[in-house]
């Protein structure tokens, strides 16, 4: 028998393919590594001024692998400041906030440039180059606005509100706050003046300092104390009995969703407790909408004929088979005349809410500018709708029983900024002068909502 030899030229050819096939791969497996891109880098919100000390978050993201390293740094001419520099833990996306201090590093105002830099561990043949993952023009801006207190309402009571007139030079945006909540201001007059109506809740803490900051494009923000007195006032208590009646009428009717084996009266209590809570965030969000100019006249108006039974910031003890099972606090006045009395405007403005609200029913918010407002509650019909403009005294609706309503009545409110005063302060002419118009005279501003 003869053993057959293959031919070593048929293997040269078939050795050469497989070498060029293997070279093709490789050259290819090292091209797409090298393609891949790096980190992909964004600052939010995108900076366009740099300031004392401007606030930005840092976002990363690494296409392959994990982010390894990251330098935020503001160039100015040849000179590169640091501002933020991490070696994060292993990681695809990085998110870390960042705060460029234009003064620490020693900035100059002008034109600079942020640049973000960032490595992933993602081996690539030839590495990735000198190039920025991101890079921003800006302009470097160090300088406050600058602040100056006119004039304000000396005395400010708890529950009660008041008006702040300032000038801010420089400023994009300025607010008055207190006690952990802030009060948009609106320009008035010339050369930066600015007025800001406030509100004390409550159950504000007296000794509270109320002050004014003001902020620019950059970030930069200057801060002035006001010179207001905030005076303590006591507030009514009452108590309110819930019978089996109330329960079987309202709480189908407001919580419908409630599980059949529910009680009645833990569904009471989610009513009176978690629906009232989103009711006054309800309030505050549609305080949002107010309008910059001031569109009341004169004084406010209550109601003809109609009786004060519920007092505002009256503390209700809830009682349930002699039994206290809540506690909650009245933030209006509740005014009742006869049955299906129509509810007038208490002045000019424009309604911007005209439909349920949880425990208020059938309501109609009516606002009459710098987040000045009134909330007309337990309506049994409304008879306007969103963006109608009303005159002092036009009808809005009928008074019913709808929402946590035991009898036929008007639920009255007075907000700014979503904040509920004492309306008795907006019906009376002479605290109208006093405390809103007499800030803005002392000022030299002109008057809002004049009651002359």
């Amino acid at each position: 028998m003869i053993a057959v030899v293959p031919s070593r030229s048929r293997w040269k050819p078939r050795a050469a393919v497989l070498i060029v096939l293997l070279l093709g791969v490789g050259i290819a497996y090292v091209v797409w590594r090298q393609s891949v891109p790096g980190v992909r880098a964004t600052l939010q919100p995108v900076p366009a001024f740099i300031g004392r000390a401007t606030p930005v978050t840092l976002v990363l993201e690494a296409a392959r692998g994990n982010v390894r390293e990251a330098e935020v740094r503001v160039i100015q001419g040849a000179t590169a400041a640091v501002a933020f520099k991490t070696t994060p833990p292993a990681g695809r996306r990085l998110e870390a906030p960042v705060t460029i201090e234009g003064a620490a590093l020693h900035l100059k105002e002008g034109a600079a440039t942020v640049e973000v830099w960032a490595r992933d561990d993602f081996w690539r043949p030839l590495g990735r180059g000198g190039q920025p993952a991101l890079s921003l023009p800006v302009t470097v801006d160090l300088t406050a606005p600058a602040v100056e207190v006119l004039s304000a309402t000396q005395y400010v009571y708890q529950g009660g509100g008041g008006l702040v007139a300032f000038r801010a030079r420089g400023a994009q945006a300025a607010e008055v706050r207190t006690g952990g909540l802030a009060y948009p201001s609106v320009p008035i007059g010339d050369d930066g003046a600015r007025v800001a109506l406030i509100a004390l809740p409550w159950d504000h803490a007296i000794g509270l300092p109320v002050s004014v900051t003001a902020r620019d494009e950059a970030g930069n923000a200057t801060t002035r104390s006001v010179p207001s007195t905030v005076r303590p006032r006591k507030f009514r208590t009452d108590s309110v009995t819930v019978t089996d009646a109330l329960l079987e009428a309202k709480v189908p009717e407001l919580l419908p969703q409630r599980p059949p084996d529910q009680p009645l009266l833990d569904g009471f209590l989610v009513i009176n407790r978690d629906l009232r809570r989103q009711a006054e965030e309800k309030k505050r969000e549609i305080a949002r909408t107010t309008s910059d100019t001031a569109r009341w006249q004169g004084p406010f108006v209550q109601p003809r004929n109609t009786k004060v039974f519920s007092n505002f910031a009256e503390t209700r003890q809830y009682i349930y088979r002699d039994a206290d099972v809540d506690t909650q606090v009245h933030l209006g006045y509740d005014l009742a005349s006869v049955k299906q009395s129509p509810v007038p405007a208490a002045n000019r403005g424009v309604v911007v809410f005209a439909e349920p609200l949880t425990i208020y029913g059938n309501t109609v918010i009516v606002d009459h500018g710098l987040g000045l407002q009134t909330l007309y509650g337990h309506q049994s019909r409304i008879e306007v709708k969103v963006g109608d403009q009303v005159e002092k005294g036009q009808t809005l609706g009928y008074t019913g029983t709808t929402g946590l309503a035991v009898g036929d009545h008007l639920h009255f409110e007075v907000l700014i900024h979503g904040v509920a005063v004492d309306p008795i302060e907006w019906w009376d002419t002479k605290w109208i002068r006093d405390h809103i118009d007499k800030p803005l005279q002392e000022a030299g501003l002109p008057l809002i909502g004049s009651t002359n």
